[in-house]
């Protein structure tokens, strides 16, 4: 029973969001989703730049919590003392407690700052060159708001990541060090091998809370709705679109049922990536053996 209620709630999102996007997709068609248009009042709108915005600002996240993640937890479990490593271990379960909303805040207030100030200028003066890193520094935009992903996803990342690293039975290391393999080898040859689903795992957990977070890229990504090269310059992401959109919304069907759309391509990707991990999962499984 409680099986078949979570399989009806996930299959009622689906149908009243498609039902509310009907009017949308009426009026715009499949042009709906690389049309670059953004005007309440002119009721023209267009999903690219909140599609473009969340998969840029997600990837960002992704390039950096996911390294700091695995060597954190390989310092956790292979490197630090027993009391130094649960420390650590508590003070990212404590950084995974934080609302989104504190850090949205906190991005805000002082972090853009820092970025406009400091960080960005450096980027501009020596990459400049490359597109990613042109414009006018303003501290927020889409550099600013992966960066504060990546701070939300990285506890998540690493606490799935040591959980499974923290199985590894360690006899079969023992062994490995009894042979004379080095910290790197085992780390690399046993423990991530082992523990490779796992670390899977906890990548695709930080992928659907990035493409998802809201109030903490609301605060600082600029809420602009234009496809750009520049990580300086403001953008949209699809949960801050609707988060900032809805209330002007509320009063004009048409308006409405774009942002029931847009919810109903974030559901769709997110039901998506849950999909690809198992796919990829169940892969990695059969080319071990099962061993995973």
């Amino acid at each position: 029973l409680g099986a078949s209620i979570i399989i009806l709630i996930i299959l009622s999102l689906f149908f009243q969001l498609s039902y509310q996007s009907i009017p949308t997709i009426r009026k715009f068609g499949i042009s709906f989703f690389w049309s670059k248009n953004w005007d309440p009042v002119n009721l023209e709108f267009g999903a690219l730049p909140s599609m473009y915005g969340t998969f840029v600002t997600s990837l960002i996240a992704l390039l950096i919590a996911v390294p700091l993640s695995f060597v954190t937890v390989m310092f956790i479990v292979e490197l630090a003392n027993p009391v130094v490593g649960k420390i650590v271990s508590e003070a990212l379960d404590l950084l995974a407690a934080i609302p989104s909303i504190i850090y949205g805040m906190w991005g805000l207030f002082i972090f853009a700052p820092f970025m406009q100030e400091y960080i960005q200028p450096f980027l501009s003066k020596k990459l400049g060159f490359i597109p990613l890193f042109r414009g006018f520094p303003m501290g927020i935009g889409m550099l600013t708001a992966g960066i504060i992903l990546a701070l939300m996803v990285l506890p998540f990342i690493t606490a799935v990541i040591r959980d499974v690293f923290k199985m590894v039975p360690p006899v079969i290391k023992e062994s490995a060090y009894g042979i004379g393999a080095t910290t790197f080898e085992v780390s690399y040859d046993i423990t991530l091998k082992y523990g490779l689903q796992g670390v899977l795992g906890g990548i695709f957990l930080g992928l659907g809370r990035a493409v998802g977070e809201t109030m903490a890229v609301a605060f600082v990504i600029g809420n602009g709705y234009l496809v750009s090269a520049s990580l300086f310059d403001p953008a949209s992401t699809i949960a801050s679109t609707l988060a900032s959109q809805f209330s002007e919304a509320v009063s004009q069907p048409v308006f409405r049922s774009t942002l029931m759309e847009l919810g109903l391509v974030l559901f769709v990707i997110t039901f998506g990536i849950q999909i690809i991990a198992q796919c990829w999962l169940n892969r990695i499984r059969k080319s071990m053996g099962g061993g995973l």
